[in-house]
């Protein structure tokens, strides 16, 4: 089995929950009480985290589960004026961006808020998805920030050594600051806290007047995507999300 099929195998639960609609923790008791039987596997062998090929069928009950023909994983360059969700009441939502037979099943990976533009991922495939978004993996991003006033040393040292917001137990961190102009930076989270980066500007007495997120863990934004344009994921770009060394089940 060569490295990027080991990669792309799949935890039992999070396909079951996935494939059934149903939770985790369901899918878990599934497996547990002996229901649940994979293409060419005792049934005693399997367990929550055992890891299934992509063309290996799943039995619930002797009843195959439907398997979709493949994830999919695409790149947006979010404009401003849509928000990161499958549907909204009030605005129009990054799906909406998409051709309309594109959109069965995707979701976000993650958010940006409605005003903030650049990189954002899309995906069928849920634990792909979950592995970027945990903080247990602490995926960094980085963003360009244009603030409404100049920018001074303080401030660069007050973002770097950290500063405690309101309702939070730790300081909230940047990292990588570069000065772009007197009042516009780039910088990298790893925390992901809501609204963080506003946050942090406003603690320290400035406002952010325009956000764009250049990068997620390992992948850049496409340069060549124009706001609103997307792409397919490379199966580079997406085994770059994945561990190295993930063992076959």
């Amino acid at each position: 089995m060569t490295e990027p099929e080991k990669r792309r195998r799949r935890r039992l639960d999070f396909l079951i929950a996935r494939l059934t609609g149903i939770t985790r923790k369901e899918a878990k008791q599934l497996i547990k009480a002996g229901r649940i039987e994979v293409e060419g596997r005792e049934i005693g062998g399997l367990k929550a985290q055992s890891r299934i090929g992509v063309e290996e069928a799943i039995f619930l009950d002797d009843q195959q589960l439907e398997r979709e023909s493949g994830e999919r994983y695409l790149m947006l360059n979010k404009p401003t004026g849509v928000v990161s969700a499958t549907k909204d009441d009030y605005d129009p939502t990054v799906l909406d961006l998409l051709e309309p037979e594109l959109r069965r099943g995707l979701h976000p990976v993650g958010r940006l808020d409605k005003d903030t533009t650049g990189l954002l991922l899309l995906t069928t495939d849920g634990e792909w998805s979950h592995r970027i978004t945990s903080p247990r993996h602490g995926f960094p991003k980085t963003y360009r920030v244009w603030v409404a006033d100049p920018i001074d040393d303080e401030t660069l040292a007050s973002l770097e050594e950290g500063i405690m917001l309101r309702g939070e137990d730790t300081a909230a961190v940047a990292h990588d600051i570069e000065r772009l102009g007197r009042a516009e930076l780039r910088l990298t989270l790893t925390q992901g806290r809501y609204h963080q980066i506003k946050r942090m500007m406003g603690a320290v007495g400035n406002r952010v007047v325009r956000l764009h997120r250049e990068r997620v863990g390992p992948i850049d934004l496409d340069p060549g995507l124009e706001p609103g344009d997307y792409r397919d994921l490379t199966e580079a770009e997406i085994n770059a999300f994945l561990p190295v060394d993930d063992p076959p089940q």
